[in-house]
């Protein structure tokens, strides 16, 4: 993954350049200047997209690629936005392999922070799967929360992509 920190924050007008079914959401993938800077969870009724350029068609592939098979890596140049912290801890979290998790807490002693601190991180985190935040659960084998707490029973969403990794039973 190709990463690159100076793009401008998503907004509302980035239009999506596809949108994708799958078996735990409709994920809509936003671009800008050759960088996919969003996958955003969307309403189950949302419609499906076909890639609208050569970068969607490829997200599209590779994210197909890890519904078929939760160890795929991803490949594709990315652009956060984030905060010095906020790539800090997304770094941390792009290291979990599939079919591990870390707590807030591992996470928050790895880059010398808090899990508080973690947590929101986790809730900012532009490019969910491709930066694998679900992998972050709370101290006691507790899920902790996922997407920011947004609409849609986010936590069955986290519940999904543990299981077909095989760190939930």
């Amino acid at each position: 993954m190709t990463l690159a920190t100076s793009m401008p924050p998503r907004s509302p007008e980035l239009e999506y350049a596809a949108k994708l079914r799958t078996p735990f959401a409709v994920l809509g993938i936003r671009e800008r200047g050759g960088r996919l800077v969003a996958i955003d969870y969307l309403p189950p009724a949302s419609a499906e997209l076909a890639p609208l350029t050569p970068l969607a068609a490829e997200a599209v592939r590779q994210l197909l690629a890890y519904v078929e098979n939760p160890h795929a890596r991803f490949d594709l140049p990315v652009a956060t936005n984030g905060t010095t912290f906020e790539d800090r801890v997304w770094a941390a979290i792009g290291g979990i392999p599939a079919g591990q998790v870390r707590t807030y807490g591992e996470i928050a002693r790895a880059i010398r922070s808090v899990p508080r601190a973690v947590g929101g991180a986790c809730g900012r985190n532009p490019l969910p799967l491709l930066i694998p935040c679900h992998r972050v659960v709370a101290a006691g084998g507790k899920l902790g929360g996922f997407m920011g707490g947004r609409e849609h029973d986010p936590l069955a969403v986290k519940r999904w992509l543990l299981r077909h990794e095989g760190a939930l039973p």
